[in-house]
């Protein structure tokens, strides 16, 4: 099937595209598995991929040794086209790295040195990436503490069974209906172990930021989301891993130290972004401003922005301000006076960046683009973002006055909203122009129109009084809710936990009771016999001593 035979995605609701259960493969995948020794792990992990039922001609496996000693060979039993390369930096994200850069599929398929597949997961993973482009497939993965075998068994469910489901993946696809009802934050669903990317995103998306110690994945999947992706679990693409994960073992130690990077990195992450002015490697919203309309429009709105009750905020000044070169004997004449007036006020605000031209860095989540002497007030933007995110939508259009001449209009635009709709025009066969794009937009995420009276925008500059104290009350307060929730999702974890310990329990009692059982029947009919035997015993006996008495 043709992709673009497919419609639009809305949202996460992949439901909408249709799968070819008659599939002719076309696509080839790479399967990059990054391996820090474990040879005898890795040995079932592609004697695994030999046995998938997707076509071996379409399938590249590229094994990364990642500094092992001794280092990692291939087994005899592998997929053809298999090949080991040697990455010496330390560190998954590096040997990842590796592993792509030597990846020539369309699509790249993540796997843990300790993850088998079952035969037919790779197939499962490829019958979605034959729908669309940009999604991110995850199979679902159980763990195992099975004793690891010599060699494959045949059958995999039998050995590696009784296993644990990843609690915390299932629990996440079954609160939110699949992913399909739009959750904040579906690129949690990206894990490294059993995950699958079109190449087109990664390369959209960028490779894995190395310079993260832990959360390299979910940081990852943040990036390929704001490229566009759609995340899709798949349980037909099952997977055992031999053993606990890292974060098994020690989850708290782990969070601590992830938390600490990527804060810095995703945005999505509002509870890790409590401090009311810090400022962020990537900020929530970058706003866009035409620094060339005159110093003091340009003050009034910019001004306004960053006094404004939304702190996680960049501005970006366009201008053309390489061609500079002030007039020192008569600055008052100077014809850019104005356009030097505005750099000179800013140059040095570390929330103000001027560029001659629009860069903005893509895991950016919002862009507010403003017209110049358009004034929000305090609340307005933390209100447009209410409304982005409450509704899941992809543009919001804030009409701000209209003449003869147009219509003036503000955008608050959902990054990620507008580079899937890029990626569906692609898909298409068509470029388009920027109103063809906000269609496609409206389709995948939607479009609201709103007055911009009504959210606070005037055109008259009033001094800023600095963020009032209600505003941050709500966004704490919503913050703690945030909070309770995921408490109350780690609560239903270990809940969830606890009963299966509390069934394998009874399991075992009920084994306990019939064993019980069996020993109290033994020890019944063995004193019945114990009895006989002393009444025959009496017996013989009596009939001795009275045979020696008649003697």
């Amino acid at each position: 099937m043709n992709p673009s035979q497919n419609p639009p995605v809305r949202g996460n609701d992949y439901r909408v595209l249709r799968l070819q259960e008659d599939l002719t493969p076309s696509l080839t995948v790479s399967v990059v598995i990054p391996a820090y020794g474990g040879q005898d792990k890795l040995d079932l992990v592609l004697a695994g991929l030999a046995r998938q039922t997707y076509p071996a001609a379409l399938t590249e496996v590229v094994v990364v040794d990642n500094g092992s000693a001794p280092p990692l060979r291939l087994p005899a039993v592998r997929p053809e086209r298999t090949r080991l390369i040697v990455c010496p930096q330390p560190g998954r994200a590096n040997a990842r790295n590796a592993g792509l850069a030597e990846a020539t599929g369309e699509v790249i398929h993540w796997l843990d040195s300790d993850v088998v597949l079952t035969p037919g997961a790779v197939e499962a993973h490829m019958r979605w990436h034959h729908a669309a482009p940009y999604l991110v497939v995850t199979g679902y993965i159980r763990f195992t503490g099975a004793k690891v075998p010599a060699e494959l068994p045949a059958d995999l469910e039998e050995h590696f069974e009784p296993a644990e489901p990843h609690t915390w993946i299932v629990d996440l696809v079954e609160r939110t209906d699949g992913l399909t009802a739009n959750p904040q934050r579906p690129f949690s669903l990206h894990v490294g172990g059993a995950t699958s990317v079109g190449a087109r995103l990664i390369e959209a998306a960028g490779p894995m930021d190395d310079e993260l110690i832990l959360g390299q994945d979910t940081e990852m999947g943040y990036r390929l989301g704001q490229a566009g992706a759609v995340f899709v679990p798949e349980p037909r693409a099952l997977a055992y891993h031999l053993g606990p994960t890292m974060r098994m073992r020690d989850k708290l130690s782990i969070d601590r130290v992830s938390h600490a990077f990527v804060a810095d990195r995703i945005p999505a992450y509002r509870w890790l972004r409590s401090h009311p002015s810090r400022q962020w490697k990537v900020p929530y919203v970058t706003a866009v401003v035409d620094g060339t309309a005159g110093y003091d429009s340009v003050r009034a709105t910019v001004d306004a922005l960053l006094a404004g009750t939304v702190a996680d905020l960049s501005v970006l000044l366009l201008g053309p301000w390489d061609t500079l070169d002030r007039e020192r004997r008569a600055p008052l004449d100077d014809p850019g006076l104005d356009l030097a007036l505005v750099h000179g006020h800013y140059l040095h605000d570390p929330k103000v960046r001027l560029a001659t031209a629009e860069e903005i860095d893509p895991a950016t989540p919002f862009v507010l683009r403003l017209p110049p002497g358009w004034i929000p007030g305090e609340d307005t933007l933390a209100v447009l973002l209410d409304l982005a995110r409450d509704e899941g939508l992809g543009l919001v259009a804030v009409l701000l006055g209209e003449s003869s001449q147009g219509v003036v209009a503000a955008r608050l635009e959902r990054a990620s909203a507008f580079a899937r709709a890029r990626m569906t025009v692609a898909d298409l066969g068509d470029h388009g122009d920027s109103a063809d794009l906000d269609d496609v937009v409206d389709a995948v995420s939607g479009v609201s129109w709103v007055e911009g009276e009504t959210y606070g925008f005037t055109t008259e500059a009033a001094p800023p009084i600095g963020r009032r104290g209600a505003y941050r009350a709500r966004m704490e307060a919503q913050a703690e809710l945030a909070r309770l929730a995921r408490e109350a999702d780690r609560l239903r974890a270990q809940v969830t936990k606890w009963k299966d310990e509390a069934t394998r329990w009874r399991k075992t009692a009920v084994e306990l009771r019939r064993d019980v059982s069996t020993l109290r029947r033994q020890l019944a009919a063995a004193n019945r016999a114990q009895q006989s035997l002393r009444t025959l015993l009496s017996a013989t006996m009596k009939r001795a001593l009275g045979r020696r008495l008649r003697g």
